[in-house]
């Protein structure tokens, strides 16, 4: 309830107060290339239910391709590169937590063609919670796109190791998470993208 409330009123303020900025992303992305503003995608939320999640497009409108970036995607656009290296792009996902799909603090929701080949134990361990902004995996492999650009196959390197490292931080994350270790994940996010490191 405590952790409910707490997602509402900051990304409630969150969605007011940055509403200049995000008025000024969003026209940047429509001037930048053709196609919408926001990114819509299917994922994967509490209790297995599927919910759109929202972000800046940071890519050319209608790329195929991988459901993973990889390095220096050529899908990108000039100001997708930006808004990536920053974070900007999930801004969008404040709304995603204002209506209930998704909490401020949370294991990353995954698409369905990967939550089908996670463990039954851990699938149904991981999404007991709501999916968040940020968790610890999204801090431990901020450089994931780099990680998988070194990879001969991608795909694979995501499927095989990273993909299993994120869920085990994400099963633990479930297990023994509190108001306090997601006040510390926010200050650990906010202190990352700050210092860029």
């Amino acid at each position: 309830m405590i952790k409910r409330l707490f997602d509402i009123v900051c990304s409630g303020l969150g969605l007011l107060l940055l509403s200049p900025l995000l008025l000024a992303l969003a026209l940047w992305v429509k001037l930048d290339s053709p196609g919408p503003v926001f990114f819509r995608q299917e994922r994967v939320g509490r209790h297995g239910r599927p919910f759109w999640i929202h972000k800046f497009r940071t890519m050319g409108a209608g790329s195929p391709g991988l459901q993973i970036t990889v390095g220096q995607d050529a899908r990108i656009t000039r100001a997708g590169a930006v808004l990536r290296g920053a974070k900007l792009d999930e801004l969008p996902q404040l709304w995603d937590v204002l209506r209930g799909a998704m909490s401020l603090v949370g294991p990353r929701p995954e698409v369905p063609r990967y939550v089908a080949l996670y463990p039954a134990e851990l699938r149904e361990l991981v999404l007991s919670v709501r999916p968040g902004i940020t968790d610890p995996a999204s801090l431990a492999f901020r450089d994931e796109s780099e990680r998988l650009a070194k990879a001969a196959d991608p795909e694979r390197e995501y499927v095989e190791v990273v993909m299993p490292a994120k869920l085990a931080m994400a099963a633990d994350y479930a297990r023994h998470a509190s108001f306090a270790s997601d006040l510390r994940l926010i200050l650990g996010t906010l202190r990352q993208l700050i210092l860029r490191n």
